[in-house]
């Protein structure tokens, strides 16, 4: 780091306030962001904390310490993209604002260049230019990673909960439960309910389920095969399977794989499985 390297990395720190300052104005009046001007006070508080982190992690490229800059824009990219992903802010409001703060922070550099032209020699004015730039840009690629990463992870563990729900396990009887299958059945949810149902049969002990097909619209080549690992997988532990709701079509599908449901009971209704078990059901009920 050169001695002029460090005056201007001094400069900008002694700034930050002003430049903060001076980003924030840049604010619009914009329903619902987080960047409008009309914010609390809570939350311009918070943008104030996070530009100052801005500044700081950028100014740092002057030191030329590689990797306190990466670990600077690791911390960078967390705190934003975890701030952002929690209110809800697009990524391209992301990133038009760090493109303001940007144009400020050149600002406040070229003021020091005009300040201190008879130190300042050409070739720094390009080293600082492409530095800063560069570190910007190192910005937005990595907290774009970060962004991603954290909505999908959410993503996940919202279908996770949606497959779970749609998927219960429901007791009915001493060791007896229903598991009803309602909806669209793709490959992914077809695996958790395979590595899911058998962990939950351990955990309530349960020794006979009964699985209704009946709310699934349509049971294809997949389906009906997965099923039948289900029953298998269930067998191994101990537990006994029975099969409702298989229409004409399903049973012809399951005969075309050659797919044979020899151990496992199956009916056309619910009411007909549970009955055969031994569960009586009154007129009035509905199963």
């Amino acid at each position: 780091m050169t001695k002029q390297d460090e005056m201007l990395y001094q400069y900008l720190i002694d700034h930050t306030s002003l430049m903060t300052d001076k980003w924030l104005s840049t604010r619009e009046k914009t329903e619902g962001s987080i960047y409008s001007v009309n914010t609390d006070g809570d939350v311009e508080k918070m943008l104030r904390d996070q530009n100052r982190l801005t500044v700081e992690t950028v100014s740092s490229t002057l030191l030329r310490d590689e990797e306190t800059l990466n670990e600077s824009v690791d911390e960078w990219a967390k705190t934003i993209g975890e701030s952002r992903v929690n209110s809800d802010t697009p990524i391209y409001e992301v990133i038009e604002a760090v493109n303001k703060a940007e144009s400020v922070f050149m600002e406040f550099v070229i003021h020091f260049i005009e300040e201190n032209d008879e130190l300042v020699r050409k070739e720094d004015v390009l080293k600082w230019n492409r530095l800063i730039h560069s570190a910007f840009n190192r910005l937005i690629s990595r907290f774009s990673e970060v962004y991603y990463r954290i909505t999908k992870q959410r993503l996940f563990s919202q279908q996770e909960l949606i497959h779970e729900l749609s998927t219960p396990i429901i007791p009915v009887f001493e060791n007896m439960a229903i598991v009803p299958l309602i909806g669209e059945l793709d490959s992914y949810r077809a695996k958790f309910i395979i590595e899911t149902i058998p962990e939950k049969c351990v955990e309530i002990q349960a020794e006979h389920i009964f699985i209704d097909l009946s709310g699934m619209p349509t049971i294809d080549t997949m389906i009906a095969h997965q099923i039948y690992q289900l029953t298998g997988i269930l067998k191994l532990l101990g537990v006994k399977s029975t099969i409702s709701g298989i229409r004409p079509e399903v049973a012809q599908t399951a005969i075309q794989l050659g797919i044979e449901f020899n151990s496992t009971g199956t009916f056309s209704t619910l009411k007909q499985a549970l009955l055969t078990a031994g569960l009586h059901i009154s007129s009035n009920e509905e199963v």
